[in-house]
């Protein structure tokens, strides 16, 4: 061989060494979210940096209550309240699978004992008490352990004298448990008209999707109602709806926009505002000396827009 095949064959070599394998279906997944709106490909470690917001069309990505209290609370300075409660099955409800078994299936799946984390924290250095339901969990659905923890963080709110955010995200009351979640409806409307009648902030955010028995209890119940961008929110779904009053809905009809326009929440802040907005909400309600306490849009949105 001369020296000319010599450095032939090297090259070759080198090339097949380069030859990559082509990524796996997971693989190209982690790497690469399509966006649910626009259909672009993003880089999933940009959109992750970016709060899970679309940067071509602003599309708020679901999230989960952990990632969503990473986002909005001071790091370090969130301490969650009633971790160890959990569901029972007082119904011995089965239906393709028992309840306990599809218990431990969400937990699996999501890592939460329960669709909703409740804690205090600090935001921009106030203190808050602050409760996130996660979708990810059965769906949202509020069960009576959802009912009671949310009863619980308004108790503790209201002893502490601290302002309360709750973040819902949900599809409603949890089959089930039957009567049993119907009945956190009225306990959870009963705490907030307490917390209410003591004079303190109750800021609602309403995120996608929020229906059925959230909505109709402490969603809907805050001094400010705040939704995100393009989020779903109502009580029935449309196609029931649609069914029952024999009518076409607008095509905008139950979103955060629909409902804005309707006087139904009285901001729709998008996520890398969000935290911003909620402590300049915060100080403003607090703040020593102010005097009585104001929730009219107008006050609300000049404080968003400072």
């Amino acid at each position: 061989m001369d020296l000319k095949e010599w450095f032939a064959n090297r090259q070759k070599r080198k090339e097949t060494a380069e030859v990559k394998t082509p990524l796996t279906t997971e693989e190209y997944c982690a790497l690469w979210t399509q966006c649910f709106q626009c259909r672009e490909l993003l880089y999933t470690r940009d959109l992750r940096t970016n709060l899970q917001v679309c940067p071509k069309c602003l599309y708020h990505f679901r999230i989960g209550a952990e990632q969503r209290i990473e986002q909005i609370a001071d790091p370090d300075s969130y301490l969650e309240l009633d971790a160890a409660l959990s569901s029972g099955d007082p119904l011995g409800f089965i239906d393709t699978e028992p309840y306990p078994v599809r218990q431990i299936e969400a937990t699996r799946k999501s890592g939460l004992m329960e669709a909703i984390l409740t804690g205090t924290c600090r935001m921009e250095g106030q203190p808050t008490a602050l409760g996130v339901m996660d979708f990810g969990h059965f769906g949202g659905s509020m069960g009576s352990v959802v009912g009671e923890k949310v009863s619980r963080l308004v108790e503790h709110a209201e002893k502490n004298r601290l302002p309360l955010i709750l973040i819902s995200s949900s599809g409603g009351a949890r089959m089930q448990e039957g009567i049993l979640s119907l009945m956190q409806l009225a306990k959870t409307s009963a705490a907030l008209k307490s917390f209410s009648d003591a004079g303190l902030l109750y800021i609602s955010i309403l995120s996608e999707p929020t229906f059925g028995g959230v909505t109709a209890s402490f969603a809907m119940l805050g001094d400010i109602i705040i939704a995100e961008p393009g989020a779903r929110i109502g009580f029935a779904g449309r196609r029931v709806i649609e069914q029952t009053i024999r009518q076409k809905l607008p095509a905008d009809f139950q979103t955060a926009e629909y409902l804005l326009k309707h006087g139904q929440v009285d901001m729709v802040v998008d996520r890398l505002r969000l935290k911003q907005a909620l402590a300049n909400l915060i100080e403003f309600h607090h703040r020593p000396g102010s005097g009585e306490e104001s929730t009219g849009a107008s006050t609300q949105q000049a404080i968003y827009s400072r």
